[in-house]
């Protein structure tokens, strides 16, 4: 059965048309009607509507390293880590039983390294951010009219007339709570209602790790050892995740993949050549 038609609400048809022009439609000429802030802002909602019907969009990559940052460091270093690792091992002669353990080794320690490392890191940052927090908070309870004044002066500093730039800065001020959050924002660039959370950011970590260094050691795992074997499928690891780096932080995705092959293989030649020099018996 064919769904009824929706048709618009005649007062949505006239805010559309007021809107239009703002979009690139119509007559370009502001117009000179004043209106109410509650009209203002149904006008506003009725404008980002309308931009988002022609391909407007507000959703941006995650930015914030909550994530992103410790998965695919975990998951490169893990990779790299004990291909070069085993590499190593390897180039110095070593048997397949040899190379097993020593991978497996880096692979517990690694992953445990680095998911702690990642929770020590990012719960430091946080707790620096909340004391600087605690040093804004104090500043705005004993200086409230110098913490104005400086509101205005940033809001002037984004182009607003000085009367403008006051009568924000006495909004902004009202509610103590955002005051002390637009001021963080400003001076130290972080949202310390947005921090990245430690416990996940090392969970993630550890993870990654974990996957990125067990791939090396898939083929001593299923009793077929070649070092031959294990260098080429770390290859095409480091190829794919260079993509996936690139699918997510919109580089090229050839240029990151090859990037990160570039990158591993230095590593892994490195390593397979210490091995040989030192490891390799003397004739």
């Amino acid at each position: 059965m064919r769904k009824p038609v929706r048709t618009a609400h005649p007062r949505d048809v006239h805010r559309a048309e007021a809107a239009a022009p703002m979009l690139g439609g119509g007559d370009d000429t502001p117009s000179t009607e004043t209106s109410t802030p509650a009209e203002a802002k149904d006008q506003d909602v009725v404008l980002m509507e309308l931009a988002a019907a022609q391909g407007w969009s507000h959703r941006h990559r995650d930015v914030s390293g909550g994530w992103l940052r410790p998965t695919v460091f975990g998951a490169v270093d893990g990779l790299v880590t004990n291909a070069a690792l085993i590499a190593g091992v390897g180039g110095g002669g070593a048997q397949a039983h040899s190379i097993l353990l020593t991978g497996l080794a880096g692979l517990v320690a690694g992953a445990f390294s680095m998911g702690t490392g990642e929770y020590v890191s990012v719960t430091n940052q946080n707790e620096l951010v909340h004391a600087e927090v605690d040093v804004e908070r104090s500043m705005h309870a004993r200086f409230p009219a110098a913490e104005l004044a400086e509101l205005a002066e940033t809001f002037r500093g984004y182009g607003a007339d000085a009367d403008t730039a006051a009568r924000m800065a006495a909004a902004v001020s009202g509610d103590p709570d955002t005051a002390l959050r637009v001021h963080t924002r400003e001076e130290l660039g972080v949202d310390s209602h947005e921090l990245p959370s430690a416990v996940l950011a090392g969970i993630a970590s550890l993870i990654a790790f974990s996957l990125g260094a067990l791939l090396p050691l898939l083929p001593y795992l299923i009793g077929a050892p070649s070092l031959i074997s294990s260098l080429a499928i770390v290859g095409v690891a480091l190829v794919v995740g260079g993509i996936v780096v690139g699918r997510l932080t919109g580089r090229p995705l050839l240029l990151s993949g090859a990037r990160q092959l570039v990158l591993g293989a230095i590593a892994v030649a490195v390593t397979f050549a210490i091995g040989q020099l030192i490891g390799s018996p003397a004739a």
